[in-house]
């Protein structure tokens, strides 16, 4: 009986949704008077041990580098042979691109109950119930697990990291993925200096702006905040900006500690995408923008003049 984590990486890097996952995964355990196990499928470029710190007692990795290419089903069949082999009663993911399209299939191998987009530690006391969202962030649901083994998919900054002290066992894993039933011609990396779905602070401009050679006011302030950058659908359909920066409930759906958005009027589709972040920052000139309703905080001026001297304070306060 343990709780096992499965540990998303890319370029050998651990990820930090993984991170999240991990020390999720380690309360639940202690919760549940269990020890917290993670795997590792491919190669990995840091010190696997050092995880121990986030509350694993074992990290188990099989190192065959096609697991870095294999698709989603062979790596449900080995995270689901994994967790048989193991015990695991609670297999977690992050709900990530790779942990929604994995956790599914785990779960039918498994015979398992699945509950998506987790948002907190579940409820023990009476059963095994987990809280979720739903309907896009605008509300959530108590789903209660009645099958041995259980799946769950963690969101996006929903749980803090949580690092302490301690190291972990590195077990070697001798398995190998199947022979996979899709070929992979290519791939295309998106450029970014911060991943939208890792990031905790998120700078947004929308049509307020008025041209894509206005953009420097979105860089800018994101840069200086070391922040990643978005934008709303039309700016993306204009071709202002890449449609991988659009966020909203037809893009990117993030949970960022900050969001801030300049000359967004906060349509319902752009809510969908974004109202899980902690906190909501809206720069709009229009004092009936439907965003101010969401905002934590928002500021009504016009963005030209708010948000350069915005920037020149934050770069003043940060030296």
């Amino acid at each position: 009986m343990s709780v096992l984590i499965y540990i998303d990486h890319a370029d050998g890097q651990i990820k930090k949704s993984a991170l999240e996952a991990i020390s999720y995964g380690a309360a639940l355990a202690k919760k549940l008077n269990t020890t917290a196990e993670a795997l590792v499928l491919g190669k990995v470029s840091e010190d696997l041990a050092s995880l121990g710190a986030y509350g694993l007692s074992t990290v188990h990795q099989a190192s065959d580098e096609a697991f870095d290419k294999a698709d989603a089903g062979a790596l449900a069949k080995a995270v689901a042979a994994t967790a048989s082999e193991l015990g695991a009663t609670v297999v977690i993911f992050a709900a990530n691109a790779n942990g929604i399209a994995i956790a599914p299939r785990t779960a039918v191998r498994l015979k398992a109950g699945l509950v998506s987009s987790a948002v907190a530690l579940p409820d023990t006391d009476n059963g095994f119930t987990v809280k979720k969202v739903v309907f896009s962030g605008k509300a959530f649901a108590h789903v209660k697990i009645n099958t041995p083994v259980k799946v769950i998919t963690l969101t996006g900054n929903s749980y803090p990291v949580e690092k302490t002290e301690g190291t972990a066992t590195v077990a070697a894993l001798d398995i190998h993925p199947e022979t996979s039933k899709i070929t992979v011609t290519g791939v295309q990396m998106v450029e970014g200096e911060v991943p939208l779905t890792e990031a905790d602070i998120v700078v947004s401009g929308g049509r307020g702006l008025k041209g894509p050679e206005n953009w420097n006011l979105v860089t800018d302030l994101a840069h200086a905040l070391h922040g990643a950058i978005a934008c709303s659908r039309p700016v993306a359909d204009d071709g202002w900006r890449p449609h991988h920066e659009h966020v909203g409930q037809t893009g990117i759906q993030i949970a960022p500690n900050l969001y801030i958005a300049i000359g967004i009027s906060g349509a319902i589709q752009h809510l969908g995408g974004v109202n899980r972040s902690k906190t909501i920052v809206v720069i709009n000139k229009d004092p009936e923008a439907p965003f101010f309703k969401a905002a934590d905080y928002g500021i009504v001026g016009d963005a030209f003049d708010v948000v350069p001297r915005l920037t020149e304070a934050i770069k003043a306060l940060k030296g």
